[in-house]
């Protein structure tokens, strides 16, 4: 039987995304999968001007804006606003002004090559 994880949000530090082309994003791993070695439910914070590449949700994924404001393909999405990502929806994503959201992510996002 799989034990509860509880996670102190507020006493972790924010560590950079580690990824290519994820410069000012920083994350809080708020669930870790030992499974499949991912962290599907994460906090992420975009600096200012930060941005992702278009990308592929094989699993969809979930997103609730908690602080600022970001954007997901065409649509802005501020403090309060919900997401939910069909899978094999594909989108870029960028914040002018900075934001903190709650990210559900069950499968590895895959980049989009163009």
């Amino acid at each position: 039987m799989e034990s509860p994880q509880v996670a102190r949000s507020e006493s972790m530090p924010w560590q950079p995304l580690n990824e290519p082309d994820a410069a000012g994003i920083l994350v809080k791993v708020l669930r870790f999968d030992q499974a499949t070695r991912r962290a599907p439910t994460t906090l992420l914070k975009f600096e200012p001007g930060a941005s992702y590449p278009a990308h592929n949700h094989p699993g969809g994924e979930e997103i609730f804006v908690l602080e600022g404001e970001i954007r997901f393909g065409g649509e802005l999405f501020r403090k309060g606003d919900y997401l939910y990502t069909p899978p094999n929806h594909r989108h870029a994503v960028r914040s002018e002004t900075g934001c903190v959201i709650l990210a559900i992510v069950p499968e590895e996002v895959e980049k989009v090559t163009t």
